[in-house]
């Protein structure tokens, strides 16, 4: 009875050790579960910090867009408010001088012809005058010149400012002077040639 007692005991020892064996296995599948769990909640720790920091900065950007859109906003509004008042007092104001331009333009239109006779006879009236400023410049330079050099200028060119009778008359002076000249001189000489001829032919005498 010992005997069998003590192999039943025996054998009721490796039975128990089989009822124990799975603890230790679910102790490691527990700490791999655990390091797991760890694992996963630092990695969605990381990522509820990753997500955080771009909920700022996307925070701040629309902000930052707000404050823009704000100020654009604000601008088109001021815009507006000008361009109404542009509207409102400027254009009719604008329509009042373009009026009066129109007037002035219709009534300058219908003084253009006698503006125009004006403007012909005031340039007539200036073409003249200096034409006579030039004749009185002219008369004076020609007073002022030597009478010699005013004697051959009407003598032997066609530029001096005198009649045409004055011309005549001092050309044939001048011509009447020459023939004169030449008809003196040629007596001169001839009387010359002849007392040369009669004092060789009394020297011819004297000597015989």
């Amino acid at each position: 009875m010992s005997l069998i007692k003590l192999g039943q005991s025996r054998g009721e020892r490796p039975s128990r050790a089989n009822s124990y064996s799975p603890a230790p296995m679910s102790t490691s599948r527990l700490e791999l579960a655990l390091r797991r769990m760890s694992q996963e909640s630092s990695q969605h720790e990381y990522d509820v910090k990753h997500l955080e920091s771009q909920l700022v900065e996307n925070l701040s950007n629309f902000r930052a867009i707000n404050g823009l859109l704000q100020d654009a906003l604000g601008s088109i509004q001021r815009t507006t408010k000008r361009a109404d008042t542009a509207l409102n007092t400027q254009i009719p104001h604008i329509s009042d001088e373009l009026d009066e331009s129109l007037d002035a333009l219709a009534e300058l239109a219908e003084a253009l012809p006698t503006i125009r006779t004006q403007v012909a006879d005031i340039r007539h009236v200036y073409t003249s005058g200096r034409q006579k400023a030039q004749s009185l410049v002219d008369d004076l330079t020609w007073l002022n010149t030597e009478f010699y050099e005013r004697w051959r200028t009407i003598i032997f060119t066609p530029n001096s400012p005198v009649s045409l009778r004055w011309k005549a008359l001092m050309r044939l002076v001048f011509a009447i002077s020459f023939l004169m000249c030449t008809w003196l001189a040629w007596i001169a000489l001839s009387g010359a040639y002849r007392a040369h001829r009669q004092r060789l032919v009394w020297g011819d005498r004297l000597m015989s």
